[in-house]
């Protein structure tokens, strides 16, 4: 049987991608369902396939796909081949059935027009077509458009392989277009689903698409009524002209409104019915010929931000403390795996203990095609049993002392799991048995969640006793001072790099070191000089103790510890060698005052306060410790997960280890072995892969939350660069430092203002050299506001803005104690 290179166009549907490619199948799908196609056939990939394998061309192709920048040589290949006439025929038959008249020939890949990767104008369109030869030529420069450099990049990009693309094209009746434009059926600036937002300007389309106009704006609502429109300049017209061919004019540049309501209504009908039809938002092309609507072509909508939320006061009121553990987009195997088993598990285990139900994972991530798309503050959901929670929380205040939580019998065994954990190596396990010791590194995360249902009322109801002192003693801005002064194994942390940065600065070699080389060769150096031998030592000590901290956020498994990244060490270390700033005793201030207060006079009274300001501590020393050795899980369990990364990269499922963070932890879980997989399981998984990592890299730059919806009060006041919410007192001026992440530590400078997007414990070294602090993200309670007040610096949090407002070494006043960040008028100073 004779094989058919060419097909008619309402032949292929959303099933066909292929042989029909991208734009082919989808338009295909729309003509199947009664969408105003133009009527047309396809070239499918066959016919690519036979010209390559018929003519040499393919293992040329390979060879000069090895080669640096191919493209050009690729194309001319193309171009200067003979196409195997049956191919030739077959495509000059469905030219002469459609009519043999104009036409518009379009790429279709088979890697475009897909969730997450577009390729919009990365393949090349040819209008107005006229004659077989012209035709057939056409084929072949969308053939050979498959391997300019842009394209190349982009699937590079991807992360495609170029052995695996094909392409189709698509040969279609041409519209002789009056008007034409985009048309989008969500709002791709705002996310917002229920408006329609409208391109248009006179001739073809391919002036709006190329950027060559600027074009008529309109936004719809959903029955295609106009909420704005602005007109556009109409620079140049492009159109069709007799012969074959397009020309180019000038524009009558008159800013006139080139569509009206009735057409306005039908294309916005058609963007909600491709909407529906495909199941997500879609980026279309249409036409107006003759006063009839053409759809030229659909696919999904890509980078399209989320429904902007508008979020409640309790949203508002736990938002910042969630951002600050999601900064960025964790992976399918952090939200499946150590989030879902250990860290949302503790959380819906201690809103149980209250008869509070937690919101599920889903609620507070919610994904599209398999990756997190946003945040969304959580709002727990109170039931019958809260009403018995007082008496719950009581009961435990007064069995569980916070103060001596680690002569706990469950604290013990938490810590023997863990050196039951560390003490496996997952390379001599099968893939169960790895699979089966991350299941046992979740288990034992559920040590750390009982301890905290025990004892964090003990911690908690001091805290409120404290405040409710102060407030009747009239001192109740003291609190969040006196609270801070706790000793933690995070101050601990930070006293151990203090010494190691005394010893880089009592040591000349050790100091030029230090000073001149970039963080990896400086590793280097340590691990094989001789003379940096005992502070080599040291600094392995330091890690050996400390290296399970998180350099991003607790939640994350995927993130690095400090030993994975010892580099960010060293970038501390580095931040800390200037000179030693003298630090405000904010604790002991706040105490001298409190103890000075007549009503302390009285002995019984004092004994009762000062008590209550131990126990506060106390308390604020398990929040910070239970998270320390909470951390020690995160070592044994990245090493599993690594592990299984290996064995899927060495079986050719991924391109590279760390891409197992894309897949599901029931998805390796339900794998009999990674490393033996069936032909057909490897593939569906290095799509699957492909596909998440595609989409990922779609959502850049989009956050998990609008810091504008979060924070109220992030935008700039009268006489204000930027404010926020007041968490440390004090008053400082400096230069802007803006550290966006752990790898920037080591630009910090001692006096200087740290401006960041937000903390966790490992950022608290870089406050005993910052003369302030303003974080985008956070609260008073957060991890930055509670140091910054051991520390006596001044702290501005929430402010929403401040990595985009502020800039790099601009001199700045912060204020502390008002949450303002103003211009600075007077010389560095704290």
């Amino acid at each position: 049987m004779t094989e058919k290179f060419t097909g008619a166009l309402a032949d292929f549907g959303a099933a066909d991608l292929a042989s029909a490619g991208g734009k082919g199948a989808n338009l295909g799908e729309l003509l199947r369902h009664g969408f105003p196609v133009p009527a047309g056939f396809l070239v499918t990939t066959a016919a690519y396939a036979t010209l390559l394998a018929e003519t040499g061309l393919g293992p040329e192709l390979d060879r000069l796909l090895e080669t640096e920048n191919p493209g050009v040589r690729i194309r001319a290949l193309f171009t200067e081949g003979q196409i195997p006439p049956r191919v030739s025929a077959d495509i000059a038959a469905a030219y002469a059935a459609l009519g043999g008249g104009p036409v518009a020939v379009r790429s279709s890949a088979t890697a475009e027009d897909l969730p997450g990767a577009a390729f919009a104008g990365q393949q090349d369109t040819f209008l107005n077509i006229v004659g077989e030869q012209a035709v057939i030529r056409a084929v072949v420069e969308c053939w050979a458009s498959l391997w300019t450099d842009r394209a190349i990049t982009y699937r590079r990009r991807q992360g495609i392989d170029p052995h695996q693309v094909a392409i189709a094209v698509v040969v279609q009746d041409m519209v002789p277009a009056e008007t034409a434009g985009v048309m989008f059926s969500a709002n791709p600036v705002t996310g917002e689903r229920g408006e329609i937002v409208v391109d248009a300007s006179p001739g073809l389309g391919e002036a709006v698409v190329s950027g060559r106009v600027t074009p008529d704006h309109y936004v719809l609502d959903s029955t295609g009524r106009t909420r704005s429109f602005t007109p556009g300049a109409h620079e140049v017209v492009i159109r069709a002209i007799a012969g074959g061919g397009t020309e180019e004019s000038a524009g009558t540049g008159s800013r006139r409104n080139v569509l009206g309501e009735e057409q306005l209504a039908e294309l916005a009908g058609l963007a909600l019915r491709a909407q529906e039809h495909f199941g997500r938002p879609q980026d279309m092309e249409w036409a107006i010929a003759g006063g009839r609507l053409y759809v030229l072509q659909a696919r999904p909508m890509t980078a399209l931000p989320p429904q902007p939320m508008r979020l409640n006061p309790f949203q508002r009121f736990m938002g910042p403390f969630f951002v600050e553990m999601f900064q960025e987009r964790p992976y399918p195997l952090d939200v499946s795996g150590w989030m879902q088993r250990g860290i949302l598990a503790m959380l819906h285990g201690m809103a149980g203990s209250v008869g509070v139900i937690f919101p599920s994972v889903k609620e507070l991530l919610p994904e599209e095609d398999g990756v997190v798309t946003r945040l969304v503050p959580p709002v727990p959901r109170p039931t019958v049993r809260t009403l018995g929670a007082p008496v719950s929380v009581a009961r435990r205040a007064r069995r569980f002392n916070p103060a001596r939580w680690t002569q706990d019998s469950r604290f013990a065994t938490f810590l023997e799991n863990v050196r039951r954990l560390a003490g496996q190596d997952p390379q001599s396990l099968s893939w169960q048995g790895v699979v089966g010791l991350a299941e046992d590194a979740y288990a034992t995360m559920r040590g750390i969640t009982e301890l905290r249902i025990s004892y964090l009322p003990g911690a908690f109801l001091p805290q409120l006793k404290l405040r409710l002192m102060l407030m009747l003693l009239g001192k109740t801005r003291l609190a969040p001072a006196l609270i801070a002064g706790a000793e933690t194994r995070t101050s601990q942390a930070n006293r151990a790099l203090e010494n190691l940065a005394d010893r880089v600065r009592s040591h000349g070699e050790l100091t030029r070191a230090f000073t001149e080389l970039a963080p990896g060769e400086l590793l280097s150096r340590l691990e094989h000089r001789p003379e940096f031998k005992e502070f080599h030592a040291r600094f392995q000590a330091f890690l050996a103790e400390y290296g399970h901290r998180e350099t991003v956020s607790v939640v994350m498994s995927s993130s690095p510890t400090w030993s994975d990244a010892p580099e960010v060490v060293l970038g501390l270390i580095t931040s800390m060698m200037g000179e030693r700033r003298p630090a405000a005793d904010q604790t002991g201030q706040a105490l001298t005052e409190l103890r000075r207060h007549p009503a302390l006079r009285i002995t019984a009274l004092r004994r009762h306060v000062l008590s209550a300001v131990d126990a506060a501590k106390a308390g604020m020393a398990f929040r910070e410790d239970s998270h320390f050795y909470a951390t020690m899980v995160l070592p044994p369990l990245r090493r599993a997960l690594a592990e299984l990364g290996r064995r899927l990269y060495e079986a050719g499922v991924l391109a590279n280890p760390a891409d197992v963070n894309h897949l599901r932890f029931e998805e390796l879980a339900g794998m009999d072995d990674g490393g033996a997989l069936p032909a057909a399981e490897r593939e569906r998984y290095r799509r699957l892969v492909l596909a998440r990592a595609a989409k990922r890299r779609e959502l850049d730059g989009i956050p998990l939350l609008d810091m504008a919806a979060l924070f109220a009060n992030g935008h700039r006041r009268p006489g204000g660069l930027v404010s926020g919410m007041p968490a440390s007192r004090g008053q400082a001026t400096g230069m802007v430092r803006i550290i966006r992440g752990p790898d920037e530590f080591g630009l910090l400078r001692s006096g200087e203002i740290l401006v960041c997007p937000y903390t966790n414990p490992s950022w608290t070294p870089l406050f005993q050299r910052a003369a302030a602090v303003v974080v985008d993200a956070g609260g008073i309670a957060s991890h930055a506001a509670i140091v910054a007040r051991e520390y006596g610096i001044p702290a501005v949090m929430g402010t929403g803005s401040g990595t985009s407002v502020l800039l790099g070494g601009q001199l700045v006043h912060v204020d502390g104690t008002r949450g303002r960040v103003t211009v600075a008028v007077a010389e560095p100073s704290a």
